[in-house]
């Protein structure tokens, strides 16, 4: 089945067209600046890459000149459904779901929980339904994979009122890869399918963590928000809550400003006050530039820090995978993280690092209990495949469709195998 993975954000809309059996990527690109003069589509066929300009266009006429180009290139046609990126989902969903009205109202109340992201992913929901009107549409949530997580790791101690009224509660991001990454643990390193324990460290501009066990997900460094967990590019992690409060007075702001100064203008940023770009930093700190090297010390800490916490949500640890941007190519980086972690076991292969553990099906570690491995992510393949399992068991249940049912009946129904497979 072919299907087209949408990821709108606030100023780009990513997109890729997958053969969701074979994992083969047909096409995939990314309209960038939409709605400024500067906006572009940037894609990626058959091995070459080429950019058009889109001129000022917003996100409906950004994605539509996505549409022309894949008939253009003749594969608009093959399209048997759309799946969707959706960064919050609240407690609403623990799985990947088909679009109906109830889903997208649902999705709408979590606009509070996630305001940067979801008013950007529900749009584009509702431009690839105008677009496509004959597909199904599914919704998978970064969110969804994990409602596994016990109450001892999702709760903050804070009034329990605030949870129960307010929703306030660790929710955790990056779901979708960590579900691709750890199934792919398990396979590539030979670990037990019914009895495992992984921590995935999705390293990239945003990074967290996550205890995996038997395939569900027992704990994960980010909370409420994104902005919760280890260093990352721009995001703080976590801090002293009261550092809000100090410094809206130290600097005479609102506690948005700060906020915003912890998102935007911290982390590997914050620190070194030169890029949130590993691979500048790490040019920089080997020219002697002291805040780049601390920037970069201070992250393999955090993540070190972070790691050996997420033992202790998982009883032991066979494996400490590393994915993302950060996580599949920064050797130095990773042979750090791995060094802090010697304690638990963990004894680098320094060769093996240096190509990425290719010559071991990703390993890394001299050691194969516990090991540490590199797999790459493939959050696009993962959406595909929920959506071609939801959009072929609806249309095996309904092959003729039924207009006479209620629009919103899917949302309260048994949910398909692929929201189940997150806790497979």
């Amino acid at each position: 089945m072919i299907v087209l993975v949408l990821n709108c954000g606030s100023s780009s809309a990513k997109f890729a067209v997958i053969d969701a059996v074979t994992g083969r990527e047909l096409v995939s690109g990314v309209a960038q600046r939409v709605g400024s003069a500067q906006a572009t589509l940037d894609f990626k066929v058959d091995g070459r890459k080429e950019s058009r300009l889109l001129h000022g266009a917003g996100h409906e006429r950004a994605l539509r000149a996505v549409v022309e180009l894949l008939d253009e290139l003749g594969v608009a046609g093959e399209i048997a459904g759309v799946g969707h990126r959706v960064v919050h989902g609240g407690a609403k969903f623990s799985g990947s779901m088909p679009i109906t009205p109830a889903v997208v109202a649902k999705i709408e109340e979590c606009i509070p929980l996630g305001p940067l992201h979801n008013p950007a992913n529900l749009l584009g929901i509702r431009i690839a339904q105008e677009l496509f009107p004959a597909l199904p549409q599914v919704a998978v949530f970064d969110t969804a994979f994990h409602q596994t997580m016990p109450s001892r790791a999702y709760l903050y101690a804070v009034p329990y009122e605030w949870f129960a009224k307010h929703e306030v509660r660790r929710y955790g991001f990056h779901g979708t890869s960590h579900r691709y990454v750890s199934q792919q643990a398990v396979k590539q390193l030979g670990l037990d399918p019914e009895d495992h324990a992984v921590v995935t460290a999705h390293l990239g501009n945003g990074c967290s963590l996550a205890a995996v066990r038997n395939g569900a997900s027992m704990d994960t460094t980010m909370g409420l928000t994104p902005v919760d967990g280890v260093v990352m590019g721009t995001r703080s992690g976590n801090i002293d809550p009261s550092i809000i409060a100090h410094m809206k007075k130290a600097l005479h702001c609102t506690a948005d400003h700060v906020m915003d100064e912890l998102n935007r203008n911290s982390g590997l940023l914050g620190i070194s006050g030169l890029s949130n770009d590993m691979r500048t930093l790490q040019e920089a700190a080997a020219n002697g530039h002291e805040r780049a090297a601390l920037a970069i010390d201070k992250f393999c800490y955090s993540v070190a820090k972070a790691a050996a916490g997420m033992f202790v949500s998982l009883g032991r640890v066979d494996a400490l995978v590393f994915t993302g941007g950060i996580g599949e190519n920064a050797v130095d980086v990773r042979a750090r993280i791995v060094e802090l972690l010697g304690f638990a076991g963990f004894a680098l292969d320094a060769h093996a690092n240096a190509f990425h553990g290719k010559a071991l099906r990703g390993r890394i570690t001299r050691t194969t209990s516990p090991m540490a491995a590199v797999i790459a992510t493939n959050e696009e393949l993962m959406i595909a495949m929920d959506t071609a399992e939801i959009a072929g068991a609806h249309a095996h249940a309904h092959p003729h469709g039924h207009a006479d049912a209620p629009p919103d009946a899917a949302a309260d129904a048994e949910p398909p195998a692929a929201e189940r497979r997150a806790f497979a």
